[in-house]
This record gives C-alpha cells, sequence and structure tokens, in this order.
C-alpha cells in the first residue's frame, strides 16, 4: 500500500494544484475546498486538512517581500458532509445514468481484444492516461 513515490504530504499537493490554476481563481478554489470518498471520513481529516493549509498560505503571505498594498488573508475552507464516503460513487452513477456514458465507455468485447490495457485510454479526455 505504501509506496516511496508519493511522499508529499496532502495539504502541499493540495496547495500547489491550486497554486498551479490561473490566479483570479485561486481564492475561490481556497474556499471551496471539497472531500469525499471513504478515506476522508478519518477522525478530524477535514480540520486538520484545513489547518494546514491556512498553514502554508500564511507562511506565503509572511514571506512576501514588503509593499505599498498590504496583502489580504486568504480564507480557507474545506467542506465535508455527511455523504462524502458516497459522493464518488453518486457521481458514477449520474454519469452511468446519462446517454452519453455508452458513448465513451469500454465494452466486454473492446476489453476481451485488447485487455486491460485498454484502461490506459479514455475516450471522454482523448489521450492515453
Amino acid at each position: 500500500i505504501a509506496s516511496s513515490d508519493f511522499l508529499t504530504p496532502l495539504p502541499d499537493v493540495v496547495d500547489q494544484v491550486i497554486q498551479s490554476c490561473p490566479i483570479d481563481t485561486r481564492r475561490g478554489l481556497y474556499k471551496n475546498i471539497v472531500l469525499s470518498g471513504g478515506s476522508t471520513m478519518f477522525n478530524n481529516f477535514g480540520k486538520r486538512l484545513q489547518r494546514d493549509i491556512r498553514k502554508i498560505t500564511e507562511k506565503r503571505l509572511k514571506n512576501q517581500p514588503p509593499s505599498q498594498i498590504k496583502a489580504q488573508e486568504i480564507d480557507v475552507n474545506v467542506a465535508s458532509y455527511k455523504k462524502q464516503r458516497y459522493a464518488v460513487w453518486y457521481g458514477g452513477s449520474l454519469l452511468a445514468s446519462t446517454g452519453e456514458f455508452y458513448r465513451v465507455c469500454h465494452t466486454k468485447a473492446q476489453y476481451d481484444e485488447y485487455g486491460p490495457s485498454i484502461a490506459r485510454y479514455n475516450k471522454v479526455f482523448g489521450s492515453i492516461l
């Protein structure tokens, strides 16, 4: 289960992803971090993630060079909800209920022809994963 390929802490990953987005969208993204999936159900997971991301953003603001314009504090909000354990399943269920789903999914015949490697190609994104 553990892999030495993944050593970056989750708060750092979330921060790096948000920082790679257009600058005018970042504050909104920090305010709307949404948890989904069973692993996010650990005790106080959302609170700890929010605390750690807030520390990262505060440190970044603190280390900025002095200027006449004072940077505003960044609001960080990690949203969790009662059904987050099943959010991924709900999303998959909604996707499967659309007519488009059968146009972009792999068939059993395709799997039999190409084998497991077919799962590396995604028709929706038109690329190899």
